[in-house]
């Protein structure tokens, strides 16, 4: 319990902070970085959190439905091609994704290798 009230306030406090990046867009070092570029990215960043032992298996695997959820509903949104709405939407969703990715590899829970 005392967990989930940590990750929460975690979670609340990384949305008040990036809500104002995500209305600007996101920025990388060099720029704007697209979807795509975004998505890879974040996939190395699972891959790296699981084979440096900061993942366990179960947040690892939570962390990946999450990015297949925001994937699908991508695809849905690039049926008529991506409005700026749903853009900033898949951003706020990354930004979120994230968070708690960040979250999740400093969280001291550590997978047994």
């Amino acid at each position: 319990m005392k967990k989930m009230v940590i990750s929460l306030t975690a979670l609340a406090s990384v949305a008040a902070i990036a809500a104002p990046a995500a209305a600007q867009g996101y920025r990388h070092n060099d720029g704007w970085q697209n979807i795509n570029q975004r998505q890879d990215r974040i996939e190395r960043r699972i891959e790296q959190g699981v084979r440096h032992g900061d993942l366990t298996r179960r947040e690892a695997n939570r962390l990946r439905e999450d990015f297949r959820q925001i994937a699908r509903l991508e695809a849905r949104y690039r049926v008529n091609g991506l409005s700026s709405w749903e853009r900033n939407d898949l951003d706020r969703r990354f930004d979120r994704l994230e968070a708690q990715l960040r979250f999740e590899r400093r969280d001291h829970q550590y997978s047994r290798r």
